[in-house]
């Protein structure tokens, strides 16, 4: 290598090791009869720059002392062991990491991912198509690039929605990802789209058919496809460049023979890696307007082209993607070498999955398109919108995604962990409420000298281990509604728990099934903790009950993992919602929606509508009730 070679390698080296292996093996060969880099026999600048660099990227390290590289090995430790004067830099930010990894491992991961060059600045991005609204895989990697940009270091988060297809995308999807990614407190410092740079990408685009890197094509699209599995060159793979930039003008221009064709890289015809094998990077759509360009264009690039493209123009220094992109990571650096573009770095990490539960956009398209659910907002949908329906916090989404890390091993999880940080967030602070199912509840007649002459109300606790949450009034009655099976359970004679009132005996139990009616005599004085069964009532006066749906969801699809060759349709749980009509204390008729409160002995509930949330004539001839989601726990995940 020539030195004018060398010295553009310091920028260089810093890249993931696929990227920088042919690099490795150059300099390696320069090598060769050296000690030196420039041949002399004095440490030199370009010996300390391009030894900084590898030394601070550890997948180079790794390689070069495995001793593959021979003489590359051998200059490596030579100047390790012979010039500690330039290693205090190295040392002072081995240090600098360290601290950061500590500050951030109450996270519950590891951050270690020392980013390439972050001391000269740190530009992340968040790369959303506006197809559909997010879901949690998206939210993982919005929260990653916002932690890195704005929390490990003091950088710039881009948010820029990738609008390349107008078939697929709408404002209505646009406007959602924005207020989502508000709800999760992340405030990117710069939002753009990629229709920004439409007339950049086509003169990209004009620029890589002039220098022979590109080339039309009207192969059909499943002989393209076979031709590309086999690694068969395309019959219009040698069209000349002036045929080429013919045909891209026709596309242009959406004519007939502009519409049959598509423009492609011509990376490589047979690579091992097929995702480079001449991908498509501009192919036309004339059918449906862009959302925000209108009718101006009748081509659009491809993500392949624009990301790399885009995210060098924009400043964007490190690229966070989830490891579905791993095989594209090459075709993402030939864009930026062929067309000698500013360097991004690149970050894998793991995709977030979940057993029984599919995060394609198309497939969960199709789902709402079907009336499958009720919207994008469904409980049951793995959307943010979703499980925040559902009844998950923003604190508990944000502490369980950052808690997975950027590791790049892929797992499938279970629910419960999920659900089970949200319980640490919602159990100090919901409210206790109770609810009396309306389906064969039991009335009660309370005996006993301490039975109250007159209904009457008391203040009480909303929360028993937190006094900051106010108190409420509780209704106590000669008169109760207690449930069917809790009837059931009982024997004449026991002794139980009232709850929030004191024990009492079950003294007589009406005949018949179900349990019409039974009586009970206080016992204020027994011991409540020497009783089995404690259970949940209303006073039926003395207070207006608040009717309830009580709504519970189970998954979408019964199989834990979908293959590429299943059919959604013939793994779809053909019951997802149960419904159960009840009713709730007086005190929960001031509850409105997204309130989340806990229903005594069944469970943490999200209120979907308060009897104040109905608009006019909405309530139907149920009237105005309340509407709650149950909210898994994490014990045993949905239903």
């Amino acid at each position: 290598m020539k030195l004018d070679e060398l010295k553009p390698l310091e920028a260089l080296l810093t890249a993931d090791f696929r990227q920088i292996e042919p690099r490795l093996q150059a300099l390696d060969k320069h090598l060769t009869l050296r000690t030196y880099l420039d041949g002399g026999y004095i440490l030199g600048d370009l010996d300390t720059k391009i030894w900084l660099a590898l030394r601070g990227n550890r997948a180079a390290v790794s390689f070069i002392k495995r001793g593959s590289l021979v003489n590359l090995a051998r200059w490596f430790q030579f100047i390790e062991e012979n010039h500690p004067e330039i290693q205090a830099d190295i040392k002072a930010k081995d240090a600098a990491a360290k601290a950061k990894v500590a500050a951030a491992s109450k996270a519950g991961a590891s951050y270690a991912l020392a980013l390439q060059n972050a001391d000269k600045g740190v530009v992340t991005r968040f790369l959303p198509e506006p197809s559909g609204y997010l879901h949690i895989g998206h939210a993982k990697a919005a929260l990653l690039s916002d932690y890195f940009a704005h929390q490990a270091y003091n950088g710039i988060l881009i948010l820029r929605l990738d609008d390349t297809n107008p078939s697929k995308e709408k404002e209505e999807y646009q406007d959602a990802i924005v207020e989502d990614l508000a709800l999760m407190g992340i405030k990117p410092d710069k939002r753009s789209f990629t229709s920004d740079y439409f007339d950049y990408l086509y003169d990209i685009c004009l620029r890589l058919i002039k220098e022979g890197h590109a080339y039309a094509d009207d192969t059909d699209q499943e002989t393209m496809r076979d031709q590309r599995w086999k690694g068969i060159a395309s019959g219009r793979r040698d069209r000349t460049v002036e045929e080429n930039l013919r045909i891209f003008d026709e596309m242009k221009n959406g004519s007939e023979e502009g519409l049959k064709n598509c423009i492609r890289a011509k990376m490589s015809v047979d690579n091992p890696n097929k995702a480079l094998r001449d991908p498509v990077i501009y192919r036309c759509n004339v059918d449906t307007p862009h959302h925000r360009t209108g009718t101006k264009w009748k081509i659009y690039p491809t993500y392949d082209l624009a990301a790399p493209v885009i995210d060098s123009y924009e400043g964007v220094t490190h690229a966070l993607r989830s490891t579905e992109y791993t095989d594209r990571n090459p075709s993402y650096q030939w864009f930026l070498d062929t067309l000698k573009l500013r360097q991004v770095f690149m970050w894998d990490f793991a995709r977030m999955n979940f057993i029984k539960t599919f995060l394609s956009k198309r497939k969960l398209a199709k789902l709402v398109d079907t009336g499958k659910v009720w919207g994008w907002d469904d409980p049951r949908m793995p959307t943010i919108r979703g499980v925040r329906r559902r009844g998950m916090t923003i604190p508990a989404l944000r502490d369980f995604i950052l808690k997975q890390g950027p590791s790049r091993n892929v797992v499938t999880m279970d629910w419960t962990n999920f659900w089970a940080s949200n319980k640490k967030e919602i159990d100090p602070i919901a409210p206790r409420h109770t609810a009396i199912s309306q389906k064969d509840m039991v009335k009660v007649t309370v005996t006993g000298a301490d039975a109250p002459a007159e209904p009457y109300l008391a203040d009480k606790p909303k929360h028993p281990k937190n006094k900051e949450i106010g108190t409420k009034k509780v209704a106590f009655a000669s008169e109760l509604y207690l449930d069917q099976a809790d009837a059931k359970s009982f024997k004449d004679g026991e002794e139980i728990t009232l709850m929030a009132w004191g024990n009492a005996f079950v003294r007589e139990i009406a005949a018949g099934d179900p349990i019409s009616s039974m009586t009970v005599e206080l016992n204020l004085k027994g011991d409540v903790k020497a009783t089995e069964k404690k259970v949940t009532w209303l006073a039926s006066k003395g207070q207006t009950l608040v009717p309830a749906e009580l709504w519970d969801f189970d998954y979408l699809i019964t199989k834990d993992v979908l293959g590429e060759d299943d059919n959604m349709e013939d793994f779809l749980n053909p019951v997802t919602s149960t419904m159960e009509d009840a009713w709730c204390d007086e005190a929960s008729s001031g509850l409105k929606k997204d309130d989340i409160i806990q229903l005594e002995r069944r469970g943490y509930y999200r209120v979907d509508k308060g009897l104040g949330d109905w608009k006019d004539g909405e309530e139907g001839e149920k009237g105005k009730r309340l509407i709650l989601f149950c909210i898994p726990t994490g014990k045993t995940g949905p239903k």
